[in-house]
């Protein structure tokens, strides 16, 4: 057994990696530079994980989601492996003693968040560790033609300046053969490699219901594919609204958004894993990080604005390779909501200027003021206070954090956090002078470990569980530790933040690129049109047409989705199919002819022949002229 392997059985308890898997971990270890497109669920952080383990130092993981980012720490540490974070949601205090621990101590993992690059505290900092690989997730976020462009994440190719030796391993679940050379282009890989697993999903079907009551149509679907599924919808709203329409037809279902407080997300979340909520309908907020895989059904209810976004969230259906469904609901009225959501994402440049200039004086920053300072951020205030739309003051701030003068995090939870700041021997005077804090103290660092080395989120709740202690005599007892200078504390916080990259600046000296603006308007506009094509599309197998817009051109129809399903109704084989299409297509290209004189054409069964012409009509690949002759549509 190789090092790989003992690692992945003693820390995962798994016999074998994935398919490609392994493959990545070696180019890894070996020190070389790798771009890795793995569909959602294909097990990616395993990638990083291992070789990182396999080396001495410790692995830099950079990703833009907070929640995540938590979430992958956690499980780190269940397994018994060190792992911290850094991000916009610490004070400097807690980031400075986590990158202390970063640099001195035994850690195996450090998260970032991709704004922490670029500040000096990072750089000096990161200067004193032994960094054995940088691990890149959400790879397409620095390419500009990538559907989730930030800005913030060109600072990692700084990075190599600093740390020259070592190596990266990019990964994202999506991106087109463009993005994924821009990604290796943009992260100056000294070698490009790319290591690809086929974003085909056997197992998963894809099936497009156009209909004008998408109510009628859930339910009926919800009936009929019984198991675990998931139902997206737009906004809050409709959340609610779905989940009770499911309740009241005895579908068993709940909602989900990201307006809930951590400890109804978490119930929610516990129920639906525990199968004791069958349907969750959530926005895209949910999923990130949710590995459940014996979910037999994702419903998109409106129509997502790019195959990228579809593709992940389809993708976690059946990630236990049973068969499993990914249906997507669509009607005319779809085709102008998308038209409206791209009207609302692009504000005209006036209003985008407008939004900055009010945005720091929010916070009561002259011009020349602001750089590097994070603040709490309700987008609902703003708005109000301003007298500008919550959906128009969004998108601007989108305009303006494409820009690199700013960034707007995802609403966060951050737990109290605590750390003594007494040695031990000091600690020893407080305990014996204040004897009802001495027992406090003690279960304290009962339940709790590490918190004279580190910031350590604690539960208030649990605290006065263990101890017996009113909850209200814990957040005395806290705040009385904390005056008295015994501990570090910061309260628990639940906001989103935001964070200013540059000072203020004047309307003259503010540049927002208008040739950037256009490119990332003409680009939504082309994903966009992408997601049109594939809705209305009824002659090309859906796996086929997914598999293309990746650069995937080399593969067979699925035979299950909705268009396959429709051919097979034919009862001719696929190959059988391909040939009489083929020779259709050259008849008509070659000729003008009717549709009589198409089939005498072609040798073979004239039966067949018409069936297949009449699939092709049908589907809108072969349209009869008013003169009655047939043209090929391409």
């Amino acid at each position: 057994m190789n090092i790989f392997h003992q690692i992945l059985q003693e820390y995962w308890g798994y016999a074998a990696f994935r398919p490609l898997q392994e493959n990545i971990v070696q180019k890894a270890y070996e020190g070389e530079d790798v771009l890795a497109l793995m569909p959602t669920g294909g097990g990616k952080s395993i990638t990083f994980q291992v070789p990182a383990l396999a080396k001495s130092g410790i692995c830099l993981v950079i990703t833009p989601l907070i929640a995540l980012m938590k979430d992958q720490v956690e499980n780190l540490k269940k397994r018994n492996i060190k792992a911290l974070a850094v991000h916009s949601g610490m004070t400097s205090n807690e980031m400075d003693v986590a990158l202390d621990n970063a640099a001195y101590g035994d850690y195996k993992f450090l998260y970032l968040s991709p704004e922490r690059l670029g500040t000096e505290l990072f750089r000096v900092r990161v200067q004193k560790m032994n960094v054995n690989l940088i691990a890149v997730d959400e790879a397409h976020c620095i390419s500009q033609w990538g559907y989730d462009f930030r800005p913030s994440y060109l600072q990692i190719a700084a990075i190599r300046e600093l740390l020259p030796e070592v190596p990266i391993l990019a990964l994202t679940a999506t991106a087109t053969p463009e993005v994924a050379q821009d990604i290796m282009d943009k992260l100056k890989f000294k070698t490009p490699t790319l290591l690809q697993k086929s974003f085909e999903r056997k197992n998963l079907v894809y099936v497009i219901r156009r209909t004008e009551d998408k109510n009628k149509a859930l339910l009926k679907i919800c009936r009929s594919i019984p198991g675990t599924a998931i139902v997206y919808v737009r906004n809050r709203k409709s959340t609610q609204e779905i989940a009770s329409l499911l309740v009241q037809n005895g579908i068993s279902a709940d909602f989900y958004h990201a307006g809930l407080s951590t400890e109804q997300r978490n119930a929610k979340q516990d129920d639906w894993k525990q199968g004791r909520i069958r349907v969750v309908v959530c926005t895209n907020a949910f999923g990130m990080g949710i590995d459940k895989p014996d979910v037999r059904l994702v419903v998109h209810i409106d129509l997502p604005e790019s195959i990228e976004a579809y593709f992940q969230e389809a993708g976690r259906g059946g990630r236990d390779e049973k068969t499993a469904y990914a249906v997507l609901l669509c009607n005319e009225a779809d085709k102008l909501s998308l038209q409206q959501r791209f009207r609302v994402a692009f504000p005209p440049m006036a209003t985008i200027r407008e939004v900055y200039q009010h945005i720091y004086s929010y916070y009561n920053y002259p011009y020349g003021a602001g750089k590097g300072i994070t603040h709490d951020f309700s987008l609902m205030e703003f708005s109000q206070r301003y007298h500008i739309h919550s959906l128009t003051a969004h998108s601007a701030l989108q305009c303006l954090e494409r820009d690199g003068y700013l960034e707007v995090t995802d609403e966060l939870n951050n737990p109290t956090r605590i750390m003594f700041t007494m040695q031990r021997d000091e600690l020893y005077k407080v305990q014996v002078s204040n004897a009802d804090l001495d027992s406090f103290i003690k279960i304290l660092l009962r339940i709790y470990s590490g918190l004279f080395s580190n910031y350590t989120g604690i539960d208030e709740t649990y605290v006065a569980k263990v101890s017996g202690l009113p909850l209200n005599t814990v957040n005395d007892y806290l705040l009385r530790l904390s005056r008295q200078h015994v501990i570090a504390y910061i309260p628990r916080k639940r906001t989103p933040l935001i964070i200013f990259n540059e000072e203020r600046l004047d309307d003259k000296n503010l540049r927002i690129s208008k040739e950037n603006y256009q490119l990332r308007m003409e680009r939504y506009e082309q994903r966009m049109a992408a997601m049109l094509r594939y809705a209305d599309s009824t002659a090309t197998c859906r796996s086929q047409q997914l598999l293309d817009y990746f650069g995937e051109t080399n593969n067979t129809r699925c035979g299950r989705c909705d268009v396959c399903t429709s051919r097979n109704a034919l009862n001719m084989s696929n190959y059988e199919f391909d040939l009489i299409t083929t020779a259709i297509q050259k008849i008509i290209n070659d000729n003008e002819v009717t549709i009589e004189q198409c089939v005498d054409a072609i040798k073979g069964d004239n039966n067949k022949t018409l069936k297949a012409l009449r699939w092709l009509m049908e589907n809108g690949k072969v349209h009869e002229a008013n003169d009655g002759k047939l043209r090929w549509v391409k």
